[in-house]
């Protein structure tokens, strides 16, 4: 299957918000128009919608940066792998006594 190459104008504000919504959805904007396109032709119409509001928080995201909030508060946030993996060490021979 050939491509082709699909070009319009649109101002810069407006292309910097999608590209910015497409991002916070997980993907790019050249993405998203191929997804567009794709499902414009296989639906005959506009059959879906995507809201930044719908997507589920990342519970995982959301503890690493509160982690990473903790670890500055506490001054650890720069601690290497080497110093991290010595402090569980030392912990555990401890909790081993």
């Amino acid at each position: 299957m050939s491509s082709v190459l699909v070009q319009f104008r649109t101002e810069d504000t407006a292309k910097a918000k999608a590209a910015s919504i497409c991002d916070r959805l997980g993907f790019d904007l050249q993405s998203y128009l191929r997804m567009c396109i794709a499902r414009l032709n296989q639906e005959n119409g506009i059959p879906f919608s995507m809201n930044v509001k719908d997507i589920p928080k990342n519970r995982g995201l959301e503890a690493m940066k509160k982690a990473e909030k903790i670890a500055s508060k506490n001054g650890i946030a720069d601690m290497t792998l080497d110093e991290i993996n010595a402090e569980i060490a030392a912990y555990r021979e401890k909790a081993a006594e």
